[in-house]
C-alpha cells in the first residue's frame, strides 16, 4: 500500500525532546514501512525515518529562532500533497482540520487522526460543515464532546517495544512527566508526593502560552527539598528516568485524549497513578498497570501501594495494548476500509 504521512511541523519526527503526536506519527511510520509498505511522510527536513521524506519545514518550527509564524509552511505542506496526492492510495492526516477543504476536492481516500481536546465549542461548526470527513478518535471518551463527527474508529497509541528498557524492582521516587500547564497539575503531584513522603522528579517542558502561569504558580513550589525539576528530557532520559521511578504520577485535571506519558511508563514497567478523567480509565487497567483515583487522599493512598505491583505484568500489558504492531494492525484495518468506501461511493456515483 501507498501511504502518506502528514505531520504536525512544530516538532521533528520524531521530535528531540517533548512531542507526543509526532513522537506516534513516528512509530506509525516506521512500523509500516517494517511490515513491507510504501510511505511518504510529509514533516519537517530534521525528522528521521526510513520512509521517504518530504520536508515542508527546514527544522521543527518551535526549536527555529527564525519562526514566528508557523501557517506559511502549512500552506506549502499543503501545496505539495495536492501536487502529489494521485501517488498515494491513502493519505493519513495528523494536522487537525486545515485540509478538510482541499481533501473535500480531491478524490483521494484520506484519514484524520484527532490528537487534541474535542471539547471546544468551535469545533462545533467545523464538524457540521464537514460530516464527509472521516476521523479516528485515540480514545472513546475523546469522541464524545463531539458526537455528530464522522468517527470511523478508535486505534489506540502505540510505541516502539525496543525503545524502552525496563525494571522489575524501580526505585522509590515518583515523576511528573509531560508539559506544565493549568489542566496537567503538576501542583497536585508536589502535593501528592509532599503527603506521600516521597522525592518528585518533574522533567517536563514549558510552552510559551504557559509561562505565566510557570512563573507565577508552579516555579515558587521548585524550591521544596523533595522536588527536582529536571526540564524537558529525550527518549534516552526518560526511559531511564521512568524504569528507575516507583510510580509516574498522572494527576491531570481536563479530559485527556490519550496520555501518551502513562504507556512509555507502562513501557518502563513503572505503574501509573492517575486521575479519573478523559481517557485515563481506558489506558489504565485499574489494579493491574496503576490506580485510577479520584482525590488527593486516593492518590497518597495509591504511593504507599505501588511497590506491590509485578511490574512485569506492567510491561507486558503494555505490549499486549500499546505496542507500535498492534496500533498498525489496527490502522491498516482502518485504511482497508477507508479505500473500500471510497471505491463504494465513486462506483455509485458513476
Amino acid at each position: 500500500m501507498r501511504i502518506a504521512q502528514v505531520s504536525p511541523l512544530i516538532e521533528s519526527v520524531p521530535p528531540m525532546l517533548y512531542g507526543g503526536t509526532e513522537r506516534v506519527v513516528s512509530s506509525l511510520t516506521e512500523q509500516l514501512v517494517a511490515v513491507g509498505h510504501d510511505v511518504t511522510l510529509f514533516a519537517s527536513a530534521d525528522s528521521q525515518t526510513n520512509a521517504h521524506l518530504v520536508a515542508c519545514a527546514p527544522s521543527a518550527l518551535r526549536l527555529e529562532p527564525r519562526s514566528v509564524d508557523p501557517w506559511p509552511h502549512y500552506m506549502m505542506m499543503l501545496e505539495q500533497i495536492r501536487r502529489r496526492a494521485k501517488d498515494f492510495d491513502l493519505i493519513h492526516f495528523h494536522i487537525d482540520y486545515l485540509h478538510f477543504p482541499l481533501m473535500r476536492e480531491l478524490a483521494i481516500p484520506h484519514l484524520t487522526t484527532r490528537h487534541g481536546r474535542q471539547d471546544l465549542w468551535d469545533l462545533e461548526p467545523l464538524f457540521a460543515a464537514y460530516p464527509d470527513m472521516p476521523l479516528v478518535s485515540i480514545s472513546d471518551s475523546q469522541r464524545q464532546a463531539q458526537p455528530q463527527g464522522n468517527w470511523v474508529a478508535t486505534v489506540y497509541h502505540g510505541l516502539p517495544r525496543q525503545r524502552f528498557t525496563w525494571s522489575r524492582t524501580g526505585g522509590d521516587y515518583l515523576v511528573f512527566l509531560g508539559r506544565i500547564s493549568p489542566e496537567k497539575r503538576v501542583d497536585r503531584a508536589i502535593e501528592i508526593a509532599e503527603r506521600a513522603g516521597r522525592e518528585l522528579v518533574i522533567a517536563a517542558k514549558v510552552d510559551k502560552a504557559d509561562h505565566e502561569y510557570f512563573e507565577t504558580c508552579i516555579k515558587p513550589l521548585l524550591d521544596r527539598p523533595f522536588v527536582r525539576f529536571v526540564g524537558e528530557v529525550g527518549d534516552t532520559g526518560k526511559a531511564e528516568l521512568l524504569a528507575g521511578a516507583a510510580a509516574l504520577l498522572f494527576p491531570i485535571d481536563w479530559p485527556e485524549p490519550f496520555g501518551l506519558a502513562m504507556i512509555e511508563s507502562m513501557a518502563c514497567g513503572t505503574p501509573v497513578i492517575a486521575w479519573r478523567c478523559g481517557s485515563v480509565p481506558e489506558v489504565v487497567d485499574d489494579g493491574v498497570t496503576g490506580h485510577v483515583v479520584g482525590s488527593l487522599e486516593d492518590a497518597v493512598a495509591a504511593v504507599d501501594k505501588v511497590a506491590c505491583f509485578d511490574r512485569t505484568q506492567v510491561r507486558r500489558r503494555f505490549e499486549e495494548r500499546f505496542s507500535a504492531e498492534r496500533m498498525v494492525e489496527d490502522y491498516l484495518a482502518v485504511y482497508e476500509q477507508t479505500i473500500d468506501a471510497a471505491s463504494t461511493s465513486i462506483s455509485s456515483a458513476a
